[in-house]
């Protein structure tokens, strides 16, 4: 009985995280880094040029990097955020689901263990 009900809970966790994943919106994985280029010119002086949005995320094995203007860098930043919390929703529901058919289904009897032999016996 106590495991109908915690089943039961752990299910409507479930759902509201199911709930969370429509709302969702774009996803990228990556990261966003802001660049600022420090020149020396002729006169002595040293000038700043920037800043600079690069994007670089992992294609196939390789890192790929593409650069941003800064309205590209808010939009592209939110989906990366988005990423990021639905990995974090997917892995609770995993966990979750794990715990529930746990609860829910009949597994294998588990053996007694063996006793182990001393080197004297």
């Amino acid at each position: 009985m106590a495991k109908d009900r915690t089943a039961a809970k752990l299910q409507a966790q479930y759902g509201r995280l199911a709930g969370k994943l429509a709302q969702v919106g774009w996803l990228l994985q990556g990261t966003i880094s802001q660049r600022t280029i420090e020149r020396v010119g002729e006169d002595g002086k040293t000038r700043s040029y920037g800043p600079y949005y690069q994007w670089t995320w992992k294609q196939a094995g390789k890192t790929v990097t593409v650069n941003l203007s800064a309205s590209q860098r808010r939009a592209f930043q939110q989906a990366i955020d988005n990423q990021r919390r639905l990995e974090i929703t997917l892995e609770r529901m995993r966990v979750l689901s794990r715990r529930v058919l746990e609860l829910t289904t009949e597994g294998v009897p588990r053996r007694t263990p063996r006793r182990k032999l001393n080197a004297k016996d």
